[in-house]
């Protein structure tokens, strides 16, 4: 390879879009229907308006639940963690290979896995973001160590318990950048949840707004929280539309940003896709499973991994590094 991997080598052209008077119900289905954590809202000339992502669901779920009354049968009986939790993940060992383990993410087509020892405690969990300083390591010290243990995200914050209503569940997702909550019990792992499953727990709840749109249109004040978790309180009233839920403040890339960009952008943030524009247009998108692709092809076949690693290191000084995890 000649050249250091750019936007323009890895991005996704053919792209599912929403527009932003599309009612929210209906992006709401589409991510599912696609089965993707978000998708960009553009206008009819191709130019890019916002990102309507899974976190932005959680908040229409939050006004749902605000705006259903208990007589609709939404929330008795409520609908619990343990009804809709995951109970049998992916998991990882903190010794196995972190190459091996993100191609497993990537075969799985997951964004994390949980790390357990050998009693089947938890330990922490391997995600998309944290897989990213493989990349930066490699790059930087010539991945010094390939076991999980080293990469994993130890942060106990994530656990909730089995009786957590849905709509708590959602509220932590939509406050706190976690991808994935961990169901615990002594120590030991009974489940996991992710975004997409509150979602699709919920999808129910969130058309409770298509027959509550009066009421939306009439509610005071909305919160529009973009997934770097900078609240912002737009000028215009509230609507069923996509254009009140979307993140419009989401980060951005060019067809020129290289791959180690990229990478330091995804670790250093809470993005989990990157639109990529050309004069305000959108022609593409970057997401974090693409680098972690990009990366496991560069790294995942042994002989090659040291001819690899310094390709990597060519193409930044190690003086130059811009971050400090």
């Amino acid at each position: 390879m000649d050249q250091p991997c750019l936007a323009r080598d890895i991005m996704v052209t053919e792209l599912v879009t929403l527009r932003p008077q599309m009612h929210v119900c209906d992006g709401f289905a589409r991510l599912l229907r696609y089965n993707i954590s978000g998708a960009p809202v553009i206008d009819e000339q191709r130019n890019y308006l916002g990102v309507f992502s899974e976190k932005c669901c959680m908040g229409v779920l939050t006004l749902a639940a605000q705006l259903a009354p208990d007589r609709e049968g939404i929330h008795s009986p409520p609908v619990r963690a343990k009804d809709f939790m995951v109970t049998r993940p992916v998991t990882l060992a903190p010794d196995n290979d972190v190459i091996e383990a993100i191609g497993l993410l990537l075969k799985h087509h997951i964004s994390g896995a949980p790390v357990l020892d050998e009693s089947g405690k938890f330990l922490g969990v391997l995600s998309e973001r944290y897989s990213m300083r493989v990349l930066i390591n490699a790059a930087y010290d010539q991945l010094p160590t390939s076991k999980v243990g080293p990469f994993m995200n130890t942060d106990f914050g994530r656990v909730i318990p089995e009786s957590a209503p849905l709509i708590e569940v959602a509220d932590v997702f939509l406050k706190d950048y976690y991808r994935r909550l961990v169901v615990l019990r002594d120590g030991k792992l009974q489940g996991q949840i992710s975004r997409r499953d509150v979602l699709r727990a919920g999808q129910h709840l969130a058309d409770v707004l298509r027959t509550r749109e009066q009421t939306l249109l009439d509610h005071s004040h909305q919160i529009e929280q973009s997934d770097d978790h900078k609240e912002v309180t737009p000028d215009r009233s509230p609507s069923p539309e996509i254009a009140a839920f979307m993140d419009t403040r989401a980060r951005t890339i060019t067809e020129e940003t290289d791959l180690l960009g990229i990478a330091q952008i995804f670790l250093n943030t809470n993005y989990r896709r990157l639109p990529v524009l050309r004069d305000g247009q959108l022609v593409g998108q970057v997401s974090r499973r693409d680098v972690l692709q990009a990366t496991y092809d560069l790294m995942s076949v042994a002989p090659q991994r040291e001819a690899t690693l310094l390709y990597l290191s060519s193409l930044v000084d190690r003086g130059d590094e811009p971050f400090s995890q």
